[in-house]
């Protein structure tokens, strides 16, 4: 049997760090601090820091686990690796599952931003991002990367338009910021933290695509770190900004919160530059999703454990081109049939679950291969499970249902396998 066509190395460092800034940069900063101000009110900025530093300790394990094991995949390759097949699988099947149901998130946001009004003229737009979008990922990772560049340029001027309009109005007050207390107490700011990580997702994309790029035992972890520290930085203006315009309440009870901020201030003129810039980081954000979640499919058929016709590789452009169609596929149908609040959530859970996976991995790797201590590793694995443990119950069943027919799906591959008529 011939070995499975390697992809190419064709990614430096600023590439690396354009498409994890594009992973992270798109709907959640759009969408995610509404449902996550519901959830804890004026607590919502406390939730905010509990994200970011889970998403440190996420970030340093993946940057760690990524510079030993430079290949596609990301942590399913890692949890094969260090925990077993199986972790690897729950690994890989969490983060497919949840990343396709987080692009048809990203689709979505895109056509209610471009074309507000009619629900089905939204899902048609979002259906055509979806084709366009896959279709440039099938064109080659340099493609997807120099694309990626000009819609982050674009979603960074978008949200620095937001912040610079709220704060010159001389109508935003920083009083807003703890206007009704923190509601929902502890467990309130938690379930806050779990729905604004779906924000921050998206630094493992550099690690997915850790077959091409160059030097990517120094260049993996770099850029892993430099988009984190970036989006960190932008996410806390736009949450500052937001809450002082807003306030945590309306804040809570809008769903276009950049554009609100905007019209509270009396900026009525830069709505449409948010809604371009909403569809652009968005936009973003998918295409580099596609991308990731192709490669980690990829890497499960090399393995066996999705069918092995999604590890043929297109020998002229270098991409996984039967993962990335099927990924495609499985994004129209969800934008057809799911909305964008339920997304969320779903999407926290099963990236949360490969986390702590990573996490655990991080743990067992020897003194030469660790950039960090252990004690990081077991607090990101603990802080995984409690945020998991705090997202709304419909996701958190429908996550746990989905895990559960992976499991039994991959059960019955490997009695197949194991079974006489299959070796003869």
């Amino acid at each position: 049997m011939t070995e499975p066509a390697a992809l190419a190395r064709r990614l430096g460092s600023f590439d690396a760090v354009v498409i994890g800034l594009g992973s992270m940069i798109g709907a959640g900063v759009f969408s995610a601090f509404a449902p996550a101000a519901a959830s804890a009110g004026s607590g919502l900025l406390v939730g905010l820091v509990l994200a970011a530093f889970v998403a440190f300790c996420n970030a340093i394990a993946s940057a760690q686990l990524a510079a030993q094991y430079p290949t596609s995949g990301g942590t399913y390759v890692y949890g094969r690796e260090r925990l077993g097949p199986w972790w690897g699988f729950v690994a890989g099947w969490s983060f497919v599952v949840g990343k396709t149901a987080s692009c048809a998130a990203m689709a979505l946001t895109v056509a209610a931003y471009a074309v507000p009004g009619s629900s089905w003229l939204e899902r048609l737009v979002a259906v055509v991002v979806v084709v366009v979008l896959t279709g440039v990922n099938l064109r080659g990772i340099t493609r997807t990367a120099g694309l990626a560049r000009i819609l982050v340029a674009g979603s960074l001027a978008a949200l620095a338009v937001v912040v610079a309009t709220v704060f010159v109005s001389g109508r935003a007050e920083v009083t807003r910021l703890t206007d009704g207390g923190v509601s929902g107490g502890t467990y309130g700011i938690l379930q806050a933290a779990g729905l604004l990580f779906f924000a921050f997702a998206g630094y493992a994309r550099i690690a997915t695509l850790g077959e091409e790029v160059r030097e990517p035992r120094r260049t993996i972890p770099r850029a892993i770190l430099i988009a984190l520290a970036i989006t960190v930085a932008v996410y806390a203006s736009v949450a500052v900004a937001t809450l002082a315009a807003l306030g945590p309440a309306a804040l809570a009870a809008t769903s276009t919160p950049l554009a609100g901020a905007v019209d509270a201030v009396g900026a009525a003129w830069a709505e449409p530059v948010v809604r371009v810039g909403a569809a652009i980081a968005s936009a973003g954000a998918l295409l580099a999703l596609v991308a990731g979640v192709g490669r980690t499919a990829l890497a499960m058929a090399r393995e066996g454990d999705l069918p092995r016709t999604l590890a043929v590789v297109d020998s002229r452009h270098s991409v996984p081109h039967h993962a990335e169609l099927a990924v495609g596929a499985a994004v129209v149908l969800l934008v057809l049939l799911t909305d964008l609040r339920g997304a969320i959530g779903f999407s926290s859970f099963g990236v949360l679950t490969y986390y702590a996976i990573a996490n655990a991995a991080a743990f067992t790797q020897r003194a030469p291969d660790r950039r960090s201590p252990r004690a990081l590793n077991v607090i990101g694995c603990i802080a995984c499970v409690a945020l998991i443990a705090t997202l709304p119950a419909d996701a958190v069943t429908l996550g746990l249902a989905l895990l559960a027919a992976g499991l039994v799906g991959r059960v019955l591959t490997v009695r197949r396998r194991r079974s006489p008529a299959s070796t003869v």
